[in-house]
């Protein structure tokens, strides 16, 4: 393959992560859920529209800064600091649910843990990463 090839290939995954982590995100933070008094009605939660920002961010701006050779220093940047932001903010949540001790360990690794989201994130990063060193080299 050339160099352009790749280029495009790894925008194309690079993309797919990022909207396979948003499709996650709203399905684990749904924006509109029935309510709890009256399952008929769709309640609009404010704090969840918070939550999907990030993710938001990462498909459309991460993507679009990454497709330009001059810009995909930025896209390296800002995906960067999304993924160590999520990464943290998806462990604060983990911990939070789970309690520090006690819980089981499968728990801790697969059940009820975000550890492949983690995951996910850092993949999307490291695509990211190679992304931007195939522009500098321009190859």
């Amino acid at each position: 393959m050339k160099g352009a090839d790749n280029k495009k290939v790894l925008l194309g995954a690079l993309f797919l992560m990022a909207f396979s982590g948003l499709m996650l995100h709203l399905r684990i933070h749904p924006i509109w859920a029935p309510d709890k008094a009256d399952p008929a009605v769709l309640t609009f939660r404010v704090s969840f529209v918070t939550a999907a920002l990030l993710p938001l961010l990462d498909v459309v701006v991460v993507t679009a800064l990454f497709a330009f050779r001059r810009t995909a220093v930025y896209g390296y940047l800002l995906n960067g600091l999304i993924v160590i932001y999520g990464t943290v903010l998806m462990s604060h949540f983990m911990i939070a649910r789970l309690g520090p001790a006690g819980a089981p360990l499968m728990d801790w690794l697969l059940w009820k843990s975000t550890l492949p989201d983690i995951g996910l994130a850092w993949a999307d990063f490291f695509v990211g990463a190679v992304l931007h060193m195939a522009w500098r080299g321009g190859g």
